[in-house]
Parts: structure tokens; C-alpha cells; sequence
């Protein structure tokens, strides 16, 4: 590739890997298309500098590069080629979206001179993608491609994060010109102002039941050891939003459970009791709120103060009693070492919190007579599974024996969509281990799920990641099924599976693979599985009665029965 100097000449290709280097990017997943062979062809002169990934499936590529964004608070960088590449991509444009992750995801476009007569694979970008990425654009210049990719980083990562698309005629990228480099980008955050620090302190103090609620993204190593030191010195119990369990040590004597999907019931109880929260970085939306019935909008019972880095996020459901618009670094950093002289007041009702979450987080006796229980399954790993570990995590009801049954905390970390989508969690385990192979990486996925984006194993076998997945298979999409009996009790329809031979198809992947049907054998299984030095599949059969981790299918006939 040519120097960049303001006086070079480069092709369009050339300029946009500059950009990318000069950014800081240094990986890109993609599936390959003839629409950006220039971004390809100037991606082989910088083997040494910028690892290209390429992917099974677009929408695998997509969530390999959102889940990048999550681990690294860095632009996960996705390439697919026009049409049906970009319609493939866009379930992990939606991901990061509603995550609030930084995402550029680049589309080769049809050529200038053909737009607007349905040429091949033709679509407007901006209009297809305008309502789901934080921005959608086109690049019809190439001496503005240094503009465009400035703007695009800086997008991406400042305020809320989120997505960006843009669309690279492939006519353009192969336009030779000499343009400047732009200067690396620097992300644009929120800080919290003297005063609104005050404002916090002053309605922490007066509140005799507190309760900090912590989520979004935008949280690093730092800024979580700093608002656990600030909880932990104040005794103020913390609970953390759906899939966001990763801020605070779970063992932390001030850590009270998550909001999600396998909420405890007695953390609900909780926040009714509770006289103030304080939500820092989440956005208070349907999964966090129980569909927005644990508070009620527009104005909750209990005082509110509301912390995001985005204004706009502030008051959008709930009106706060405060409301301050900073990042969760600024926040966290303020915070750290204040004593509000309150810890004495509220060391019982943190105590309380923390019992609570640790009772539930020991699995129960199981109702039925199941030879696979993966509650009492995975607390018996649990306390040798390494603190980096990376769990990432699929839509559905399995997702509850890791979100109710494994600890987290920094620098481990959970990864999962909350925006429910399933094939999510085989390519962020994928993205995680490729990322950094001694790391483990564990993805739960049902088994459902898994036929949905498996398939990107053979990418991890390629570039040498080491995912470790264990598959739930119950013959069943889950949640909806549970959904299913609880609304329409026996009326079984369009839910059951007829699986294939998982361990066989993982062994055409190349992995390492095992199939486990009893609690006991499932420790030695994930011991093998680690060992094995390849990516691996646990197979773990489950009984589809055993719907969820706190009830069966027939728990709730009986109950849909008497209701009725």
C-alpha cells in the first residue's frame, strides 16, 4: 500500500483501509463479495497490521463484529457484500442498536452509473438501514472517504454508542485520488458536572432503602472496580440490568441479583420496598422493567434518578426526580472513594440484598426425577471456572441456568443480545476466542439456536479459537413453548424440534464433541472439553418438562387451567 501522504495517490479501497488502521480498527469479519474487491485487495497489503475474519454467514460476521464491540468498547468492524449480504448483516446492526454497541458495518454497493434502475442486488442503504443504526450514510466520493470514516468512529462510540452503516459503491472504491488522512478519532462522553454530583449525594443521603441499578455499555474494567469500591464503602446494595451481570462481582457483599429474565422473585419484592433508585448507564427498557410493570411510566412510585449518556434516553419512559446525563466512566470515577456517612443505616438492607441473591443462586431440589439437573450441573464448576472467563449467551430459556446458577464479575464477561436474538451466542463465543484463544470462552445456545448460526464453529476451527459451547436440546424452541402452555395449556404447535446428531455435526466442524445425559457426568465432559485444544460441543439433553429454572410445562397447565 502507498504512503499516506497528502500529495499520494490511492484507490478508494486503499483510502478506506488507511482509515481503518489510522482508527485503530484491527480486525474485520466478513463474508466476501464482489462489490468490495479494492477493500479486499488493499486488505492483503496489511496482513502484518489487520486480521481479516471471514465468516460462514453475514449475520454470523455481524455478531462476531458486535460482540467484538462489547468485549473491546472498540467499533466492531463487519464487511458483506450488496443485497442479500447486507439484508444478512442487519439482524447484528439491530443487536447493537438496541445493546448500545459500537458497530461499523460496510456494504459494497452496486456502481454509481447504475443506481435507481434495480440493477443486481440493488438497495438503498440509507433508507433500508436508516431506522435501525444510529447512522446509515453512502460515500459517493472517494476524496471523502477520510471524512465519512472519521465521522463514522466517532459516531459509533460517543454519547450512547451504536451502530453505523455505510454503503462503498464498488465503482468508487476503485477511483485513484490523493486526499489527506484524517486524524485518529476521538470518542465524544458526557462528564458529570459539581453540581449534579451533589444533586446524587444529596438523594443517596435522604434515602432510606437505596438501590443502585447498573447497565448499558460503556462500562470498562475500571470504571466497575470504581463503582464497587464507591457500593462496598457505602453498603449500597446493586443490582445490575438484564445480561449486564459482568459490573460487579457477584460476590460482592453489595450485590443483589439482575433484572432480567431469571429475576429472583424476592429482588422484586425489593425494589418495591425500596425508597430511591439510582440507575446508572441502562436505559430502563422492556426486559429490565418486566415489561415496564416493576415501575410504573411515566412516573414511578419510587424517587428516580436516571444516569445515561444520552439525553435524549433521559425521560424517554420514566420522568426521573433527577436526571444527569454522563457517561458510566465519568460517574464511577466521580464516585469513587465518597463517603455519603450512611453505610451504618443501610448495612442491614444491603446485607439483606446480597443473602438473598446468594440463597437463590444455589440450585433447588429438582421437582421431577431428571437425570440432567444443569442447575446442580453447573454450581458444581462453577467455583474452578477461571475470572476471565467470557460467557456468551443465545435467546432463550437455557440462558437461565447460566444467568441464575454462574457468578460473573470483572474481568470476566457476559455477552449476550438483549434484544433476544437467537444464532447470537456460537458467533460471539467465536469472536471471544479468536480474540484471545487461552481465554475461555463458553456459549450456551439451545438447540435451536444452534442450527441457526452452528455453522461458525468451522470459522473458529479455521483461525484456531477454542470456543467451548454447551447445547441445550430439548427438542423445543423453549420460551416459546413456555409462552405457548401457559397462554394455550397442551396446544402444542409449531414448537418441537426434530434434531439431528449434534456430536456428529460438530465432529464435520472439527471440533471436539460429547453428548451428556446425566448431571453427573456433565464436570468430567466440560473438563475433556477444555483439554481438547479444538473448539467443543457438549450436547446436553434435557427434559423439555423442565421448561425454565423456576418452572415445568406442568406447572403451568395446572396453572393456565385454573385460571381458566
Amino acid at each position: 500500500m502507498l504512503k499516506t501522504t497528502d500529495t499520494a495517490t490511492r484507490t478508494g479501497g486503499q483510502i478506506l483501509v488507511d482509515q481503518l488502521l489510522i482508527h485503530g480498527a484491527d480486525t474485520a469479519y466478513c463474508v466476501p463479495g464482489e462489490s468490495y474487491l479494492e477493500v479486499l485487495d488493499a486488505l492483503h497489503d496489511v496482513q502484518d497490521r489487520f486480521t481479516l475474519i471471514n465468516a460462514r454467514h453475514e449475520a454470523g460476521a455481524a455478531n462476531m463484529a458486535e460482540a467484538y464491540g462489547k468485549l473491546t468498547g472498540r467499533p466492531g468492524i463487519c464487511m458483506v457484500t450488496r443485497g442479500p449480504g447486507a439484508c444478512h448483516a442487519a439482524i447484528g446492526v439491530h443487536i447493537a442498536q438496541q445493546d448500545s454497541t459500537p458497530m461499523i458495518l460496510l456494504v459494497g454497493q452496486i456502481a454509481r452509473d447504475t443506481t435507481d434502475r434495480e440493477a443486481f442486488q440493488e438497495l438503498d442503504y440509507r433508507a433500508m438501514f436508516g431506522p435501525v443504526a444510529k447512522w446509515a450514510t453512502q460515500i459517493d466520493d472517494a476524496r471523502r472517504i477520510p471524512e465519512y470514516m472519521a465521522r463514522a468512529f466517532r459516531v459509533a462510540t460517543s454519547g450512547r454508542p451504536g451502530p453505523v452503516v455505510i454503503a462503498l459503491p464498488e465503482d468508487m472504491l476503485t477511483d485513484a485520488v490523493a486526499v489527506a488522512d484524517a486524524r485518529p478519532f476521538c470518542p465524544t462522553g458526557a462528564g458529570i458536572a459539581p453540581d449534579r454530583l451533589d444533586a446524587l449525594a444529596d438523594e443517596l443521603s435522604r434515602a432510606e432503602r437505596p438501590l443502585l441499578l447498573l447497565g448499558g455499555s460503556g462500562w470498562s474494567d475500571a470504571s466497575a472496580a470504581a463503582i464497587q469500591r464507591f457500593a462496598e464503602g457505602n453498603h449500597l446494595p446493586v443490582a445490575c440490568s438484564f445480561r449486564r451481570q459482568d459490573i460487579v462481582d457477584n460476590l460482592s457483599p453489595v450485590y443483589a441479583g439482575d433484572f432480567g429474565t431469571s429475576t429472583a422473585p424476592s429482588l422484586y419484592r425489593r425494589l418495591q420496598e425500596a425508597d430511591l433508585l439510582v440507575v446508572i448507564g441502562a436505559r430502563l427498557g422492556e426486559m429490565t422493567t418486566r415489561t415496564y410493570t416493576t415501575l410504573t411510566p411515566p412516573n414511578p412510585a419510587i424517587r428516580l434518578v436516571h444516569i445515561h449518556p444520552d439525553p435524549d434516553e433521559i425521560g424517554r419512559v420514566y420522568s426521573p426526580d433527577l436526571g444527569i446525563a454522563a457517561t458510566p466512566d465519568s460517574v464511577a470515577d466521580a464516585l469513587d472513594g465518597r463517603d455519603l456517612g450512611q453505610g451504618a443505616r443501610w448495612s442491614d438492607w444491603c446485607a439483606g440484598l446480597h443473602g438473598e441473591y446468594l440463597a437463590d443462586s444455589e440450585p433447588p431440589a429438582p421437582e421431577g426425577d431428571w437425570p440432567l439437573d444443569m442447575g446442580a450441573a453447573l454450581a458444581q464448576i462453577r467455583d474452578g471456572l477461571p475470572a476471565d472467563m467470557v460467557v456468551t449467551l443465545d435467546a432463550g430459556n437455557h440462558t437461565g441456568w447460566a444467568q441464575r446458577f454462574l457468578r460473573f464479575g470483572r474481568p470476566g464477561r457476559v455477552v449476550g443480545s438483549t434484544c433476544g436474538a437467537m444464532g447470537y451466542s456460537v458467533p460471539a463465543a467465536v469472536a471471544a476466542s479468536l480474540a484471545d484463544p487461552d481465554r475461555l470462552a463458553l456459549s450456551f445456545v439451545g438447540d435451536g439456536g444452534f442450527m441457526m448460526s452452528g455453522n461458525e464453529l468451522a470459522t473458529a476451527a479455521q483461525y484456531g479459537g477454542r470456543p467451548v459451547v454447551l447445547l441445550f436440546n430439548n427438542g423445543t424452541y423453549g420460551t416459546i413453548r413456555m409462552h405457548q402452555e401457559r397462554e394455550h395449556p397442551g396446544r402444542v404447535s409449531g414448537t418441537t424440534l426434530m434434531n439431528q446428531d449434534f456430536v456428529r455435526m460438530a465432529e464435520g466442524l472439527g471440533c471436539h464433541a460429547e453428548r451428556v445425559t446425566r448431571t453427573e457426568d456433565f464436570a468430567p465432559a466440560f473438563a475433556r472439553a477444555r483439554a481438547s485444544g479444538r473448539p467443543a460441543v457438549i450436547e446436553l439433553v434435557t427434559d423439555p418438562e423442565q421448561i425454565s429454572t423456576r418452572t415445568t410445562i406442568s406447572r403451568l397447565r395446572d396453572a393456565a387451567q385454573g385460571r381458566g
